[in-house]
């Protein structure tokens, strides 16, 4: 019987290969050089060959990103090569792009550390003027919740809001608002609520709108803010009163472009604060307007307002002449259709829904024949439209006026325009910051100041509403 000499190395079972490569033998730097010698698993002598000429090739003290492990040919010495990290790729890896799989990623290489200057120095953070563009720039992705800040205190709720995303338009924060989606510290809001420091302020995924109006040149903000300056009848660190002009809205809305707020944002300081309106006038109503310069006067100038400190005083072109030349007009006003910012009023019952209590008190200052009148009015509250409602409620309707004025039968007299005769005439009101009062007057609008030369009214007369009650 045969006996068979034992199997050298290898599983049970499997012929040892010829010219196997030697772990051993290639750490210690030599290799087999009998041409059967391989690199790596599936390595021909021919892209050995290739490997040491690329090698050869290499600047001093460059490295070979995959290194290279054994080469047929002897290669100059090298410094020793740094220790590879788990993420090296293998020595079996593709050498080049060119080498690489279809659809594979070439090696990642490791960026440079940064300098210790750059890293002990924190980035700064981003403004609240930012942060607050940014939140009006982008489409809210869902609820929101934001808490009223110290300098927030007193804002309406439909302020706030603008406020914080200048892109919302006001007729849809009016909507937001009256449908009940939004809520304040977890209760519904109205639109003339109240904030205070602390609040929680629940706000639902918003669409913003994006802009369609091209962006604004720097001409174009000269422009702006050459027209309102010149529209300034008082001004200081803390406020401005302007005379706004006939036919210019205070607020955007549907079809509007043009309108104060909008116009404001071109007097915004280097601090970013852009000066806020404080109250509204309707848009053919014509007269003084305060601007705050800053958030903290804005705060205190609506406090003056819904306190009653401030003192308003309007003249107005009325039809016919009151039988009473001084009165008092109270009654209860709602509007017609409530989805619409801008609906007609109408006088109501207490108790209605959406009604609220107006208090107007009316002098007449001069008159022409049985015609026409000049009565000054001196309103308590302050609702929307509330003195032209009183004026048509009482039999008198402002002259102009496309939704109060009814009578019929009537004739616009020769060289009257056809437009609203009512002029904010005076406010007073305490500064916000030193409490003493402030007194402005405006002049007549231009289609008044006709009307007036052709009755011949004096705009200088003294006016009896100064004697009404406050109250």
């Amino acid at each position: 019987m045969t006996t068979r000499p034992p199997r050298s190395g290898g599983p049970k079972g499997r012929k040892p290969q010829a010219g196997k490569f030697d772990a051993g033998k290639f750490r210690g730097g030599k290799a087999q050089a009998d041409g059967r010698a391989r690199t790596g698993p599936r390595t021909s002598a021919r892209d050995a060959a290739e490997r040491a000429a690329r090698n050869r090739g290499e600047d001093a003290g460059t490295r070979d990103p995959w290194g290279s492990q054994g080469a047929a040919v002897s290669a100059p010495a090298r410094p020793p090569k740094p220790r590879r990290d788990a993420a090296a790729p293998r020595d079996d890896a593709p050498r080049d792009a060119a080498a690489a799989k279809p659809g594979s990623r070439p090696p990642a290489r490791r960026s440079a550390a940064p300098s210790p200057a750059l890293a002990a120095a924190p980035a700064p953070g981003p403004t609240r003027r930012e942060q607050r563009a940014a939140a009006s720039a982008t489409l809210a992705s869902g609820v929101q919740t934001l808490t009223v800040e110290p300098d927030e205190a007193g804002m309406r709720i439909d302020r706030f809001l603008t406020a914080r995303f200048p892109l919302l338009p006001f007729t849809r924060v009016q909507t937001i608002v009256r449908k009940g989606e939004l809520r304040v510290d977890g209760k519904r809001a109205k639109p003339n609520d109240r904030l205070e420091p602390g609040m929680s302020v629940r706000v639902p995924p918003l669409r913003l709108d994006q802009p369609t109006e091209r962006p604004r040149s720097a001409a174009r903000e000269q422009d702006d803010a050459a027209f309102i300056r010149s529209l300034i009848l008082y001004e200081d660190a803390d406020m401005m009163i302007l005379n706004k002009p006939f036919g210019l809205a205070v607020q955007g809305g549907s079809g509007t472009v043009r309108h104060v707020d909008g116009l404001l944002a071109a007097l915004t300081g280097p601090d970013g604060q852009k000066p806020r309106l404080v109250h509204r006038l309707d848009k053919d109503t014509a007269g003084c307007l305060i601007i705050a310069k800053t958030r903290l006067a804005a705060a205190t100038l609506a406090k003056s307002f819904r306190s009653r400190a401030a003192r308003k005083i309007y003249w107005a072109l009325t039809a016919g002449v009151p039988r009473v030349r001084q009165g008092r007009v109270s009654t209860y006003l709602a509007k017609e259709e409530p989805t619409d910012a801008d609906a007609r009023m109408r006088v109501a019952k207490h108790g209605d829904e959406g009604a609220s209590h107006a208090l107007t008190y009316y002098a007449m200052v001069d008159q022409a024949a049985q015609k026409l009148s000049w009565l000054s009015f001196k309103p308590v509250t302050g609702r929307t439209h509330q003195l032209r409602a009183h004026a048509a409620h009482i039999g008198h309707p402002i002259v102009g006026d496309p939704k109060y004025f009814s009578v019929e039968n009537w004739e616009l007299p020769g060289g009257i325009q056809n437009r609203l005769h009512l002029l904010a005439r005076r406010i007073v009101i305490p500064h916000p910051r030193t409490g003493k009062p402030v007194d402005v007057s405006a002049p007549l609008p231009p289609h008044m100041a006709q009307s007036w030369n052709l009755l011949g009214f004096d705009a200088a007369r003294y006016d009896p509403i100064v004697e009404a009650p406050e109250a």
